[in-house]
């Protein structure tokens, strides 16, 4: 994958009904009205035949929410009502699905995978090396949305020869989520009642001591169980100046470089966290991505990494007032500030036809995910924005792949009709990441060098007395070893 540092900016039905006055006098029509009468009538034969004409077409919508999701299920299911009405020959069939590397080759090679579905930014050049999903780019041209995307995240999309095989949902960047509440309880305000939330990893290991000390909640939610362990720590990593911890050799090859002193550095002070400071949960082998909120949402930790896509889970997920979460960016270390840009893309099954392919397509219009602003795209955009307020979500900017002006402008508006929080407690979330910060994650096979990481994070946070620079040393060999599986050696 190409390494570019990206700066994006951040109704109901639309179907009217029209009835025509029939004439109650029996005489005969005029030429004008024979003519209009014949017309009409060739219109709606031509219409009839046009619909008789469309194909039958079922497509599986591998993005549904999962169960517990009644509120976003409804909406959903909204959306599945509006696209019927008007694509009357598809069949819509719900299907969560979650992306894993362990479960999708197994899914796809049993010819079970979803019509449309979400992954990872990460995941593109593997599965399209793989023939795992369906090359969309004639379906994308025809609509003239090749154009739209954002031509870094196209690339990350697309293989060497630039076709094109997926579709972004969105980016994020990751910051720092706080929970105010702790942050209050513990006295870290401003004259003016705000919270004083940390700029540096420094302060957040002081402040993280002062909150727990004041209130007995975690200072830090730090992730250790999976790959997001890895995930998290890479950012900390640049921080302290590792900013290449996988480097593409321009040939096809890359070269593991986790044993850096920067990135020794980095995992040096991850352990300081545990042994040092003691400002994190009682178990960080047993945090994932989705406990990190938990502990965030109900007020067992006042801080954790988290994205601008993500601000449901502390709050209508986990019970945290819209009120009581604030972001800010991601900490600065001695190596500077940058926050891990990613995202979300839509990808196809290998085995979706072109029909079923235009379906799914027009299922993202529908639900406002397209590069457009129809009515029905903006209807999409203002059902979601409605569901956030009726469910406590902070209504926020995003981060849109997407750079016609059109779509970007009714983002906007949407957001700002809807808007339910205190701008401050995000600005200078926003300020960053609308800034030069923004890092790509690391190329390479991306997954395998988090999970290199999140042994080390195991090691260093359940032993006081690691040999850090000898762990790191051997994740950089592990993992230098399966990219030169997956790639070549060089």
């Amino acid at each position: 994958m190409k390494k570019k540092l990206i700066s994006l900016l951040l109704c109901g039905t639309m179907i009217a009904a029209l009835s025509a006055c029939g004439s109650t006098e029996s005489a005969a029509p005029t030429e004008t009205e024979t003519v209009e009468e014949t017309t009409t009538a060739t219109d709606d034969a031509a219409a009839e035949t046009a619909t008789e004409e469309l194909p039958e077409v079922t497509i599986t919508l591998g993005m549904y929410p999962e169960d517990t999701l009644v509120d976003d299920i409804a909406v959903f299911d909204g959306y599945i009502a509006t696209y019927q009405e008007l694509h009357p020959n598809v069949t819509c069939v719900p299907a969560y699905y979650k992306y894993s590397t362990d479960t999708f080759m197994p899914m796809v090679e049993s010819g079970n995978c979803p019509t449309i579905f979400e992954s990872w930014f990460t995941e593109p050049t593997k599965l399209i090396a793989q023939g795992a999903i369906a090359d969309i780019t004639d379906e994308l041209e025809a609509r003239g949305w090749l154009d739209a995307m954002n031509p870094s995240i196209k690339d990350l999309l697309s293989d060497s020869n630039g076709r094109v095989y997926g579709v972004p949902r969105d980016g994020y960047a990751l910051g720092l989520m706080c929970n105010v509440e702790l942050f209050e309880a513990a006295g870290l305000v401003d004259a003016d009642g705000y919270p004083t939330l940390p700029k540096t990893w420094d302060e957040v290991a002081e402040m993280g001591k002062t909150i727990k000390e004041a209130t007995g909640s975690a200072g830090l939610v730090l992730l250790a169980q999976d790959n997001a362990g890895g995930w998290h720590f890479s950012n900390i990593a640049w921080a302290f100046g590792a900013t290449e911890l996988c480097k593409d050799n321009g040939d096809g090859t890359f070269t593991s470089n986790l044993a850096s002193d920067e990135a020794i550095a980095a995992m040096e002070f991850v352990k300081s966290l545990k042994w040092d400071y003691d400002i994190l949960t009682a178990d960080p082998l047993s945090e994932n991505w989705g406990t990190g909120f938990t502990q965030l949402g109900t007020g067992n930790a006042a801080m954790y990494i988290g994205a601008n896509d993500a601000v449901a889970q502390p709050t209508q997920v986990n019970g945290l007032p819209v009120d009581k979460l604030a972001m800010t960016a991601i900490p600065a270390g001695p190596g500077g500030q940058y926050s891990l840009y990613g995202g979300t893309p839509y990808f196809f099954s290998k085995d979706a036809t072109p029909d079923e392919i235009n379906a799914a397509l027009d299922f993202l219009e529908v639900m406002g995910k397209a590069p457009v602003a129809t009515e029905s795209s903006v209807a999409g955009m203002r059902a979601g924005a409605e569901a956030n307020v009726a469910n406590g979500v902070p209504v926020i900017q995003g981060f849109p792949c997407w750079v016609n002006q059109d779509y970007l402008d009714a983002q906007a508006s949407v957001v700002s009709e809807f808007s339910n929080v205190d701008t401050k407690l995000f600005q200078s979330y926003f300020d960053a990441t609308a800034s030069k910060g923004l890092h790509l994650e690391e190329p390479g096979s991306t997954q395998d060098m988090y999970a290199e990481l999140t042994k080390v994070l195991q090691a260093v946070l359940t032993d006081s007395n690691a040999d850090v620079a000898a762990l790191m040393k051997q994740a950089n060999d592990n993992y230098q070893t399966i990219l030169d599986s997956t790639f070549g050696a060089e």
